[in-house]
């Protein structure tokens, strides 16, 4: 389902405060308060204005490692793809998976673009490096906005080098506002874990509202790590991240032709993550990053109200279980439905019904929340007021508070499989929103 590459060498915080399952060793892992893309050892950034947005607003960041690091991706599946999907693509097979810097611009896609598209996303890459004085292999691209406009590249080039002369250790939150579209707030998180070996951290940042939907779910994300992996591990663990996080997410249905996931590890802390045990919490670390910025991606849904939660339980498979749990976080039916504060179930029941996952009806049980609707496929009695209150409650909390989440808890069998996916509720303002994007 998305496109994977891997390399080879060595490789504010706005947390949800609603805990969740996890198998992390939780002493191990520290949230760093106010960190984000920068929090590792060896990483600058900036974020400017270089004039490609109408608003005047910063669309233009560059996020740099001291030092090459080892480099793994995720992109969209979308055949429309847009041409910096397909040079970092390139860039990464041609590096074997080693990259330096990512330059990001908002404002426009550069996706429908044609030759000329593709020509500016090389020539973007080949600015920063000489700037850099790195191969311009080594220096991957991303876009995000309108799509089928041109760059404006007298901008574009003068704007590389002012923000290469602004980049600095504390330039992350410059850096997410500047890849932002139509998103709410900027979205960057960092964890500090400590391993056998030693301590390093993971820290990201990423920007979506709209045209969010696997495969992945526009997004753009980021991920920085100070440890030291070997290839194929660190592509593993970028890979299984991925999964359990960006693909996971919903808010209208739509895939963007831009969808992207880049990390790099490059190894400053000079701690190397090999043992199994360190492995396996490196990875649930990564994981907690992405799951952070993905639920952040939903909660800012365009219009939206509240972050909606589904977890499906008692799956053949995880697989199976996402598939439903996505299914149904994609459904307009449940998502107009929580809008409007009503309790109705049965849109929950046929979203999980078409999912594509075989189960046994009478084995279905659905909550909202702490209410119970339905049992072993029968309906039961509930407190209407009650389930329609949960969710004006969560409506009025706190943004990005954690309350104001809508969990919709699924079970459709006794199998061990379980999975958990993101979305937002459908307001009046996303049709306002998207229907005034361009103008």
């Amino acid at each position: 389902m998305l496109y994977f590459v891997n390399g080879s060498g060595v490789f504010p915080d706005r947390a949800l405060r609603r805990p969740r399952k996890c198998q992390l060793r939780m002493s191990a892992v520290e949230t760093i308060e106010n960190g984000g893309i920068t929090s590792a050892t060896g990483f600058s950034a900036a974020g400017i204005t270089a004039g490609l947005k109408p608003s005047g607003a910063k669309d233009l960041a560059v996020l740099c490692s001291d030092r090459l690091a080892t480099a793994a991706g995720t992109f969209t599946k979308n055949v429309v793809c847009a041409p910096p999907v397909t040079v970092c693509k390139d860039k990464l097979e041609a590096s074997e998976g080693l990259a330096r810097a990512i330059i990001v611009n908002s404002g426009q896609a550069n996706a429908a673009t044609g030759v000329t598209g593709t020509q500016n996303a090389l020539r973007t890459a080949d600015e920063a490096a000489s700037i850099l004085g790195e191969e311009a292999k080594h220096v991957l691209v991303a876009s995000t906005g309108v799509i089928g406009r041109q760059i404006d590249m007298e901008k574009m080039v003068a704007g590389i080098s002012e923000a290469c002369k602004q980049m600095s250790p504390d330039g992350g939150d410059d850096a997410a506002k500047a890849i932002m579209t139509t998103d709410l707030i900027d979205k960057q998180i960092a964890y500090k874990v400590k391993l056998s070996s030693g301590t390093v951290i993971v820290g990201g940042m990423s920007k979506g509202s709209g045209m969010i939907h696997p495969n992945m779910a526009t997004m753009l994300g980021f991920v920085t790590s100070d440890a030291a992996v070997e290839s194929g591990t660190w592509s593993k663990i970028v890979k299984e991240a991925s999964q359990k996080s960006f693909n996971q997410i919903t808010v209208d249905g739509d895939t963007s032709t831009n969808d992207c996931l880049i990390a790099l590890a490059n190894g400053a802390s000079e701690v190397v993550v090999d043992s199994q045990d360190d492995v396996k919490l490196f990875t649930d670390t990564v994981t907690k990053c992405c799951e952070h910025l993905a639920k952040a991606i939903a909660r800012d849904g365009e219009g939206a109200t509240v972050l909606l939660e589904i977890k499906v339980s008692g799956a053949a498979s995880d697989e199976d279980a996402r598939l439903v749990a996505r299914t149904v976080a994609g459904s307009s039916l449940v998502k107009s439905a929580v809008f409007g504060r009503d309790p109705n179930w049965g849109r929950i029941a046929a979203a999980a019904g078409r999912a594509g996952v075989d189960f046994d009806e009478s084995e279905l049980d659905i909550f909202l929340g702490p209410h119970q609707m339905m049992k072993s496929g029968q309906p039961l009695e509930y407190d209407t007021e009650a389930a329609s209150k949960y969710m004006v409650d969560a409506s009025k909390a706190e943004y990005m508070s954690g309350e104001d989440s809508v969990v919709i808890t699924v079970s459709i069998g006794g199998g061990s499989g379980s999975g958990t996916a993101w979305g937002c509720d459908l307001s009046y303002d996303y049709v306002k929103i998207n229907a005034e994007y361009t103008t």
